[in-house]
């Protein structure tokens, strides 16, 4: 027991370093200024690329409740493609949208530029949903799945998370920043190292008791 405390107390240092050093790259990509999008952009970076949205073939991520005029509404994240002349469509992550939208859903025709950060895909936990092809419901952050569903060819492996200023008369509502992971291993090692000292000492007393008897 006292090796599994130990060794669960110093796993959590290593997230602790691991989760530092992702912060610190989202604290450096969040103060630099988006930059023309490469072949292999990196997590977190902030990028710009041009293209020509495919509303027709629009999804819907997640689910998150926002406050609409002081009132709480389900909501969720629209996805949309990017056709692009140069490359594989990108999906974008274009903002937030009520399920009961008050406002109306702005889409720019022909050709736009989106500024955002890289998001890479994610992988199906056993505590997500399942996606529901039928209306286009995703809950796992796939582009490559979520392509397939709509019989797209392969996009980017990565989705790009727009950023803006929210409009008070149009939705979607864009992302305001980048990221804020919780970082909470800090607290999580001195509780299992806690819990270790605490079984070496009452193992002590036990001992001691023990050997009196």
């Amino acid at each position: 027991m006292l090796a599994l405390l130990i060794g669960l107390g110093t796993w959590q240092v290593y997230r602790l370093h691991w989760k530092e050093g992702i912060l610190a790259r989202i604290a450096a990509a969040e103060a630099g200024a988006p930059a023309p999008l490469t072949a292999n952009p990196s997590p977190y970076q902030k990028v710009s690329v041009s293209g020509r949205f495919e509303y027709d073939k629009a999804v819907w991520y997640g689910a998150e409740v926002r406050d609409v005029r002081n009132v709480p509404q389900m909501g969720y994240f629209q996805i949309v493609p990017l056709e692009r002349p140069d490359g594989p469509p990108i999906m974008v992550e274009r903002g937030w949208v009520p399920d009961v939208a008050s406002a109306p859903v702005d889409n720019p025709p022909g050709v736009v530029t989106v500024q955002g950060y890289v998001h890479q895909a994610q992988g199906r936990s056993w505590f997500q949903p399942s996606d529901n092809f039928a209306e286009r419901h995703f809950y796992t952050l796939d582009p490559k799945a979520i392509a397939a569903a709509l019989h797209l060819p392969d996009p980017e492996p990565f989705v790009i998370v727009a950023l803006g200023p929210e409009s008070a008369g149009a939705y979607p509502a864009p992302a305001q920043h980048l990221p804020r992971p919780l970082n909470n291993h800090l607290s999580y090692a001195i509780t299992w190292y806690g819990l270790a000292v605490a079984l070496v000492v009452i193992f002590g007393v036990w001992s001691r008791n023990t050997l009196r008897a």
